[in-house]
């Protein structure tokens, strides 16, 4: 020890959590070395959709903070979405009540209010203008910020959190923290989509029918992304035909024009879920510090400024 390259921080992970996170890091003057197993647009979070909103995270009242967090810097981050990926748009949240969302968004979510009837035909929801996030301009983004702070990005395999050759190590693996910590907790929640050309859809809609499917559209630059799927305990990254068939029609029952729309591509990803997001300092076996931040099921996105401050200030004390 003693050497520069084992001073300060290694962040390993790659995703969303871990760049945002390494990027908290460096911009405060600390020594950051990220860790990613897959370059920066073949993670999970490359997939993502990626609309800002707490879907699938608990525990809920820390998971609310946390994005309101995030919140506040993605309005920041909107005003350049060329650079940065984020825009602000308008969009449905369907079958999502109002009291719901009262007591802890309505005082930051200027424009809030139930769907009308021309917005959501013959559904019931909230108007909303919110992040949407371009994941394959984002993470670039993200990643370039970190490097203009100092940090460095090296892509590299880990079979052991130990092997980060720093005093302080900071885990942002997701999924992979099942086999790393071990931590048997962590599973997959799959999520498929697929990506069409936008016939000219500008708004986004997330709804769940009454038997649980889910059917939501994201513009994007130059597409439009469908979803989706959330398959508790599958590992499989390979798209399947029928589920990808199954999105269209239920996109389409929301949006005619969709049916038409050509295809471009298919997304599977493999969402990091926990019963509670980990979010802690301990240690390794040698005493050095470890901190913990990961679980964050399919709201990475979404909690990804609020989680990374609070884990930087765990990696300072």
């Amino acid at each position: 020890m003693g050497s520069e390259k084992d001073s300060g921080v290694v962040v390993v992970g790659g995703g969303v959590t871990g760049l945002t996170t390494a990027v908290v890091l460096a911009e405060r003057g600390v020594r950051v070395r990220l860790w990613t197993r897959d370059p920066v647009g073949a993670t999970t979070s490359a997939v993502a959709g990626a609309l800002w909103w707490p879907y699938r995270i608990d525990p809920p009242e820390s998971a609310r903070a946390w994005a309101l967090e995030s919140l506040d810097v993605y309005e920041e981050l909107a005003l350049r979405p060329d650079a940065t990926g984020v825009r602000m748009v308008e969009g449905v949240l369907g079958e999502t009540p109002m009291d719901e969302v009262g007591g802890w968004a309505a005082a930051r979510l200027p424009g809030l209010r139930p769907v009308s009837e021309a917005e959501y035909p013959g559904g019931w929801g909230l108007w909303a203008r919110l992040p949407l996030i371009d994941m394959p301009a984002h993470l670039p983004y993200l990643r370039d910020r970190l490097t203009a702070a100092g940090g460095t990005v090296e892509t590299r395999a880990v079979a052991d959190l130990a092997e980060a050759d720093a005093p302080v190590v900071v885990n942002c693996t997701g999924l992979a923290a099942r086999e790393l910590v071990p931590d048997p907790s962590v599973r997959p929640v799959r999520g498929q989509l697929v990506v069409v050309e936008n016939p000219g859809i500008r708004t986004w809609m997330v709804t769940e029918g009454a038997d649980g499917s889910m059917a939501y559209f994201f513009p994007q630059p130059g597409r439009l992304l469908l979803g989706g799927t959330a398959e508790e305990d599958m590992w499989s990254d390979r798209p399947d035909p029928a589920a990808a068939e199954a999105i269209v029609r239920r996109c389409a029952a929301l949006r005619p024009e969709i049916a038409q729309a050509r295809v471009l591509g298919h997304r599977v990803g493999l969402r990091p879920a926990r019963d509670a997001v980990r979010l802690e300092r301990t240690r390794l076996p040698d005493g050095r510090v470890l901190v913990h931040n990961y679980g964050h099921g399919g709201a990475g996105v979404t909690v990804a400024w609020g989680c990374a401050r609070q884990a930087a200030g765990l990696a300072a004390t």
